[in-house]
C-alpha cells in the first residue's frame, strides 16, 4: 500500500525550496521564531520531520532536540532537509487515509491519518514561511494548503501553546487570506520583518 498525501508533498516542497533559497550569508539571520536563527529553524523543521518518521516507523529520530536546535552550521543544509522530508514522506506513504490511530510525536500522540499528516505538513509549511520571510523570499504557502493546514492546526496547537511551541494566537484582521489566517492562529504576524 502506498498512500499519496498531496498536502504533505506541497509542504515538503515549500520547505525544501525555502532552504534552497537561503543565501550563504543568511544562515544567522533572525526569524519569526523568537530567538532562533535561520539555521536553527531549519534544524527544528528537519528534526520534527524525523520525529514523525520515528513515531510512525519506530526508526531513529532526530540527532538533537528539535526544540533546542544548536545553530551549528550544516555542511549541506539542502541535503539535511531533503533527507528528513523524504523519511517523513516514506513513513506517511505506508499509512492508509482511513487509519484512525497513527502514532505521532505531538499530543495526544495518536491522531487519525488526515489530522496527523496535516500536523506534519503544518510543521514543514510554517517553517518554510519562517525561513522564506527571514531571507526575503516570496511567501511559499498556497491558499489551499493553508486552509487544510489550519484545520489540522486547530486540532493540535492549543495543548502545544502551554509548552511554548506556539505563541498565543493573534487577532484576525479584515482582509486576511487563508495564509494570514493560519499564521495569525499560530501566533505569527504575516507582516513580520527582522527590523
Amino acid at each position: 500500500m502506498t498512500t499519496t498525501w498531496p498536502l504533505l508533498a506541497e509542504s515538503h516542497d515549500a520547505l525544501l525550496n525555502a532552504v534552497k533559497g537561503v543565501g550563504a550569508d543568511q544562515w544567522d539571520l533572525p526569524t519569526p521564531c523568537d530567538q532562533w536563527t535561520v539555521t536553527q529553524v531549519l534544524q527544528h523543521a528537519a528534526g520534527d520531520q524525523l520525529a514523525y518518521y520515528a513515531a510512525i516507523t519506530g526508526g531513529e529520530g532526530p540527532a538533537e532536540n528539535p526544540f533546542a536546535p544548536s545553530g551549528t552550521p550544516l555542511a549541506d543544509p539542502v541535503a539535511h532537509v531533503a533527507a528528513a522530508t523524504e523519511a517523513a514522506a516514506a513513513a506517511w506513504a505506508g499509512i492508509a487515509a482511513d487509519d484512525a490511530a497513527v502514532a505521532v510525536p505531538v499530543p495526544p500522540n495518536t491522531l487519525d491519518a488526515v489530522t496527523g499528516v496535516g500536523a506534519c505538513a503544518l510543521d514543514a509549511a510554517v517553517h518554510a514561511w519562517d525561513i522564506a520571510k527571514a531571507t526575503g523570499q516570496p511567501q511559499p504557502l498556497s491558499e489551499t494548503a493553508a486552509t487544510a493546514i489550519l484545520i489540522a492546526a486547530k486540532q493540535i496547537v492549543e495543548p502545544l501553546r502551554a509548552w511554548g511551541a506556539y505563541a498565543p494566537a493573534l487577532e484576525p484582521q479584515d482582509g486576511d487570506d487563508a495564509v494570514a489566517a493560519l499564521l495569525r492562529y499560530l501566533g505569527r504576524d504575516p507582516e513580520w520583518t527582522a527590523a
